[in-house]
């Protein structure tokens, strides 16, 4: 029995074992209505958690539930492997990887008015590598191509990466790139802040800027990628339509909150490309915990919701078939061009959404889509009751919750789990002039910002 396989959620395909770069499905097309996203299967019983005292590095202690890990190197070369990449982010970055805080914090427990028996516990993303979560998706794909090298499968060959970001994503790639001596290509809009441009450049990525064309509808950025990837680029990406692997190495933090030994009831995940929510939510069933999944949108563009909605109208998880056959009926771009405080969340689509409609329907949780004033005061609030310095789109999962008491849906006794998934770059400074600007130009972000 293969222990570890990529299969199509949409179709079934599966890409030839020996295929170099197994990061979309064979029968994925541009035109095509069928959500052609690969997973990952793997046989359970090759997954086992360590126990306490094992590598910190979640690659090493996690690595029998990597598919790089079952393609062919003995155990103690993939080892080897993932400790000469750490290495070298950490020469980039200044750290490797390591497993990340996860805490129980008091003040926002009490702050939302939990008994003891209940709470919120934290995980801390903000001092992984390049500051955010993404690195773990990326260093999964980097490692994978480490592997194929290494089997001969891509014949030396050493292609361009490319990637679609504005912030976090963009930053994890080149870092990871840069780690992996690989060029990058990164396609930004026209409102990627400065701090983070300075640093992708320092990196030594490509940096195309992509503004909005009128008249057509979807991420500019994201159409810049398709064309490079058409022109043989890798999609060094966190989008899983567009690359399997990398939801794969998101995994990781499922496996984190599963090891913790804290018995959640509720995750509450932000949701941009869904990568994260997704991988979050394969990990904590591969592992055997099923927490109730919510999910969180900002109101300049909550896609996940709308299509949620739709499975919803027409039977719920029996029209999950059918929705995957005909996406566009589903999930669609955002017809606007997005706005939020929370602009690491403004995806014009959520590209993983199958799997994150699936979780959620799977386990009870559901969509929120939470206003300008409550990401700013979850933003407050996390930092002020944790010392963690996360940015509006890092603490958006505690908007969510902060929306399920005001609405009366927690119970005391609950423990919930919230990602602070990425930190604050911005000096305060650079947030008063942003915030001015926004006046200036009666941007309606202006509004949300005045009330708080």
């Amino acid at each position: 029995m293969t222990v570890s396989r990529l299969v199509c959620a949409g179709c079934g395909a599966a890409p030839d074992p020996r295929e170099p770069y197994p990061f979309r499905c064979p029968n994925a097309v541009r035109d095509d209505d069928v959500d052609h996203v690969l997973r990952r299967e793997l046989d359970p019983s090759a997954l086992s958690f360590p126990a306490d005292g094992e590598d910190d590095n979640p690659f090493l202690r996690y690595r029998t539930g990597l598919h790089a890990y079952h393609a062919g190197l003995e155990d103690g070369e993939f080892v080897s492997l993932v400790r000469r990449l750490d290495d070298m982010v950490a020469s980039v970055d200044g750290h490797g990887f390591r497993v990340t805080p996860f805490l129980r914090s008091e003040e926002l427990s009490n702050e939302l008015g939990f008994s003891s028996e209940g709470g919120v516990w934290v995980k801390d993303e903000t001092g992984n590598v390049s500051g955010s979560h993404k690195a773990r998706h990326l260093f999964g794909v980097l490692l994978w191509l480490e592997t194929a090298d290494r089997l001969g499968l891509t014949g030396g060959e050493r292609r361009d990466l490319a990637i679609a970001s504005c912030g976090n994503a963009a930053l994890a790639a080149a870092v990871v790139a840069a780690a992996g001596e690989r060029r990058l290509r990164v396609f930004v809009p026209v409102d990627a802040e400065p701090p983070v441009l300075k640093r992708l450049e320092e990196l030594g990525a490509l940096i195309t800027v992509c503004e909005r064309q009128p008249g057509l509808v979807g991420d500019p950025t994201v159409e810049a990628l398709m064309h490079a990837l058409e022109e043989g680029a890798l999609p060094f990406t966190c989008q899983g339509n567009l690359n399997g692997l990398a939801v794969e190495g998101g995994y990781t933090l499922g496996w984190e909150l599963a090891a913790s030994g804290v018995a959640l009831d509720r995750v509450v995940v932000q949701v941009g490309g869904g990568a994260l929510a997704s991988a979050v939510a394969a990990g904590l069933r591969e592992a055997g915990a099923i927490p109730r999944l919510d999910t969180v949108q900002t109101e300049g563009a909550w896609p996940l919701r709308r299509a949620y909605d739709s499975v919803v109208s027409r039977g719920g998880a029996s029209a999950l078939g059918y929705a995957t056959a005909h996406r566009h009926e589903f999930m669609r771009p955002w017809e606007e061009e997005p706005h939020s405080v929370a602009h690491g969340i403004l995806d014009d689509e959520t590209y993983d959404w199958v799997a994150v409609v699936d979780a959620m329907l799977a386990t009870g949780g559901k969509p929120l889509v939470v206003a300008e004033p409550a990401l700013l005061e979850a933003n407050d609030l996390g930092r002020r009751a944790t010392g963690i310095v996360a940015d509006a789109t890092g603490t958006a999962g505690l908007a969510g919750l902060l929306a399920l008491r005001e609405a009366g849906e927690l119970h005391d006794d609950e423990r919930v789990a919230v990602l602070f998934t990425g930190v604050d770059r911005t000096t305060d400074r650079d947030r008063g002039a942003r915030d001015a600007q926004l006046f200036r130009e009666g941007h309606p972000l202006a509004e949300g910002i005045r009330a708080n």
